[in-house]
């Protein structure tokens, strides 16, 4: 019996093949067979080596048997670092086969059930209810505007004539203000004073002084109500 025979418990040409998954799971337990092994032979080569210096200058005949073994495990432990690469190796063949295996026989499930969904289907059929869909799509939105459209029930009106009406409303209303605030109310005037103007060039201080008074005169009359409004109505 071959060695892949015993590993996977084969009887021979008549015997069934072992499964994708029992294949991956006899070589994980062989790897941990062998990375068990491992730890032991490198514990072993440390205590040959521990031998093989204590007894370097005491008893160099056991200190070179204890070297032999060292030798001897590590060139097992380095045989089973190879086994472990190869069975590394195979392992994952094995899990990457497993897979493909399944998205394959998935891919055939979906295949299958999206053919069984066509079956009944016509493609002319189809455009057809796409084609019902989008017209009374369409219909739909015409509606809406329709529904949203403002309604006047036929009255228009001229938004200029209502702003030049609405213009003059507030001018009249402007007017009427004024006049209630003028009323028929005096204002005082200043005095004029009674000091004649100087006739000689040496008086001019005198007309100088009187500028402030003359100015205050004339923006009391300019600011009085009533006078506005009568300017206001000469200008129109």
């Amino acid at each position: 019996m071959s060695l892949l025979g015993k590993l996977f418990g084969g009887g021979g040409k008549g015997g069934k093949a072992p499964s994708p998954q029992e294949a991956i799971q006899k070589l994980r337990e062989t790897e941990e067979m062998l990375t068990k092994k491992q730890e032991f032979l490198e514990k072993k080569i440390e205590q040959e080596l521990q031998i093989a210096k204590k007894n370097g200058t005491k008893n160099k005949r056991a200190a070179l048997q204890a070297l032999k073994r060292k030798k001897r495990y590590e060139k097992q432990l380095a045989q089973i670092d190879g086994t472990l690469s190869t069975i590394e190796f195979q392992r994952e063949a094995l899990e990457n086969a497993n897979t493909n295996t399944e998205v394959l026989k998935n891919m055939g499930f979906a295949a299958k059930a999206m053919k069984s969904a066509h079956e009944n289907m016509d493609i002319d059929k189809v455009d057809d209810l796409m084609q019902d869909i989008t017209e009374q799509q369409e219909l739909a939105q015409e509606i809406s505007d329709a529904i949203s459209k403002p309604v006047g029930f036929g009255e228009e009106f001229d938004e200029d004539e209502l702003l030049a009406e609405l213009d003059e409303l507030e001018q009249e209303e402007l007017d009427k203000n004024l006049l209630e605030i003028g009323g028929p109310e005096t204002v005082p005037l200043p005095n004029v004073p009674s000091t004649s103007l100087p006739s000689r060039p040496g008086d001019f201080w005198f007309l100088f002084a009187l500028q402030p008074f003359l100015f205050f005169t004339s923006e009391l009359l300019m600011s009085h109500p009533l006078l506005n409004s009568q300017e206001r109505g000469g200008r129109g």
